[in-house]
């Protein structure tokens, strides 16, 4: 970009002194262009007393200055010495000493200047430089456009060298199995003999699957820098073009710089951009892309398959991918990299602290508790909000209110403190949230609540954020029940004080209606459906989106699930009502400390309302 921008200033300075030099020849040429005067008439015209002065320029050039109807004389440039050959070459034609006087004639003699030959000379010599100067970058141009054409199918993968890494494994926490997976590809790399010798064969390509933010590609550039080879990056989206064949060029283009710096590694960042299946999807199948992909697959289970280049590919959607990608001998070992645990959580924050100033007092372990479902870039975003909101406060090191901060920012949003409500709409959410705190603490499968606002973050006008002591996987039909049950209490609040509704629990009731029909069709938790999953689900392979569900069952059986699902809410709409009935004195102190203090958190609501039971972990919820 800037590149093009400098040509382009390059150009217009070149053409504006080309103009320049033009108009300076043309306004020379213009000013030596005088009306040729014979000896004879300069004479005549002394004798009239026309002439003021005569200027001498050199011995066979000289012009005359005329005086005006005025009869003043035109100023210019005197001489004291007069030129003798001119003067007497007059005073021959009949003009008189008296004629030639100073009172009434002035001559002047112009030194030639060593500069004026070649001014003269450059004057057009400058010119014709100029323009061919122009016409050369108007050739350059052109001869570069077609380099670009001709370089159309290069590959734009980007190379790093292997001798000065920037990542290592010690940059990658929380993914221990996928890195001792990957250590084989880097003592591969390191000592190929050690394999070869044994007959064994190194897996041609590595595909690396997990959520956005689990550290793919930092695991891939983790691997380069331990083995010390170069690292080719490129996305799946830089094969496709609009042109047919331009991906497979690149494609082979890629494997030729590879073969070339082997051993080395390719990474392919999105291969699903590239390694869609064929002849699948809506629209039928894309020439371009197939064409690429078939490029890649030869490349790499072609003839050659002697050459130390591992690829090494990431994605979020294996599903999509073509079955001949992932068959052995290409991608033929798949490391998945999931969502890290608490110990994982704890170790991603203790990388990303390093070179910060952190407050001794900053209790790591806590906050990967109350992260459960964050990955490696959440964690990182994390810290750096932590380190901000510190900043903001004019603090010189970061602390612990400042992550547990960011956590609340990162996880719901920023507080809006600024948005004015009236005293009645005050007290309604104050119930409303206290509503939710108070039912989930009276039962025991719910998770414990941590902190409980009214200042309203993103779209909610109050929070109750739950955190559970540690993670879980799998999750009981108690505990969803319980979830249920404690959504339900803000609605359930409202009625039980003020004897009305309001929109506010709109997102509750969206979250119960979603999880309660999850219950019934997926995870055969009704008792009168029993152990079934009903429908099934088709998604749009090209967008990886949900377009419609396959209904397997009658409209008989779509009603029982229908009432299954309402019997289910009324069932933990009914027990929220019951336990805010049971704990009524417990729901008006939390929502009057709410009025008063906006926020408060588990330790504050805990002396207000101690749990009656002890609480089991579970999967954090926010209500």
């Amino acid at each position: 970009m800037n590149s093009t921008r400098n040509q382009s200033v390059i150009m217009y300075i070149l053409l504006g002194f080309a103009i320049v030099a033009i108009l300076f020849v043309f306004v020379n040429q213009n000013g030596n262009t005088q009306q040729p005067l014979t000896i004879n008439k300069v004479a005549e015209e002394i004798k009239n007393k026309q002439i003021a002065r005569i200027v001498v320029v050199d011995e066979e050039k000289f012009r005359v200055v005329y005086r005006n109807s005025n009869n003043k004389v035109i100023e210019g440039i005197s001489y004291k010495e007069p030129h003798n050959t001119l003067v007497e070459q007059l005073k021959d034609l009949g003009v008189t000493a008296s004629d030639l006087s100073p009172a009434n004639l002035e001559l002047e003699i112009q030194k030639t200047s060593p500069w004026v030959g070649f001014f003269n000379i450059a004057s057009f010599i400058i010119p014709v430089l100029l323009m061919l100067g122009f016409i050369w970058f108007i050739f350059r141009q052109a001869q570069g456009s077609n380099n670009a054409a001709m370089s159309f199918g290069k590959s734009r993968a980007r190379m790093f060298s292997g001798d000065h890494p920037t990542v290592t494994f010690e940059d990658v926490a929380g993914v221990e199995e996928s890195k001792e997976e990957l250590q084989e590809i880097v003592e591969f790399l390191r000592e190929p003999q050690k394999f070869i010798q044994l007959g064994a064969r190194i897996p041609k390509g590595v595909l690396l699957v997990g959520p956005p933010g689990t550290g793919k590609t930092l695991l891939a550039k983790a691997v380069s820098g331990e083995a010390g080879v170069p690292f080719f990056s490129i996305s799946g989206s830089e094969f496709v073009e609009m042109f047919v064949g331009v991906g497979a060029s690149r494609v082979r283009d890629l494997f030729e710089q590879a073969k070339r710096h082997s051993p080395c590694i390719v990474f392919v960042d999105e291969i699903d951009a590239v390694g869609r299946q064929r002849g699948a999807g809506l629209g039928g199948s894309h020439d371009e892309r197939e064409q690429t992909l078939n490029q890649m697959l030869v490349e790499m289970d072609g003839f050659d398959t002697d050459t130390n280049v591992i690829i090494v590919a990431a994605t979020n959607r294996p599903d999509i991918l073509d079955p001949a990608l992932l068959r052995p001998g290409r991608f033929d070992r798949r490391i998945t990299l999931d969502r890290p645990d608490v110990r994982g959580r704890e170790a991603i924050l203790m990388v990303h602290v390093k070179g910060k100033p952190l407050d001794p007092k900053v209790d790591l372990a806590s906050l990967a508790r109350g992260t459960p479902g964050f990955v490696g870039a959440d964690l990182e975003n994390l810290v750096n909000e932590g380190a901000i909101l510190a900043a903001r406060r004019n603090k010189k090191v970061i602390e612990q209110i400042d992550l547990e901060e960011a956590v609340e920012r990162v996880v719901m949003g920023p507080e809006r403190k600024s948005r004015l409500i009236s005293d009645e709409e005050k007290r309604l959410i104050a119930y409303h949230e206290a509503g939710h705190a108070v039912v989930a603490n009276a039962i025991p499968e719910a998770d414990p609540v941590q902190k409980v606002t009214i200042v309203g973050r993103g779209q909610a006008g109050g929070v109750t954020w739950f955190r559970p002591d540690d993670d879980r996987i799998l999750t009981s039909r108690k505990k969803l029940i319980a979830t249920l049950a404690y959504a339900l209490g803000g609605r359930a609040a409202e009625e039980e004080v003020f004897d009305d509704i309001t929109s506010g629990a709109s997102g509750d009731l969206e979250q119960v209606t979603r999880m309660a029909r999850n219950m019934v069709t997926r995870l055969g938790m009704s008792n009168s459906l029993g152990n079934m999953t009903y429908g099934q689900k088709e998604e749009l392979v090209f967008l990886g989106r949900e377009i419609s569900e396959q209904r397997d069952y009658s409209e008989a059986v779509a009603q029982q699930i229908d009432a299954e699902v309402r019997k289910l809410v009324d069932e933990a709409y009914a027990k929220a009502r019951q336990l805010l009935k049971q704990y009524r004195g417990k729901l008006d102190d939390v929502a009057n400390l709410l009025l008063e203090k906006e926020s408060i958190t588990r330790e504050e609501f805990e002396v207000v309302f101690p749990p009656p039971f002890k609480k089991k972990s579970g999967t954090p919820q926010v209500a």
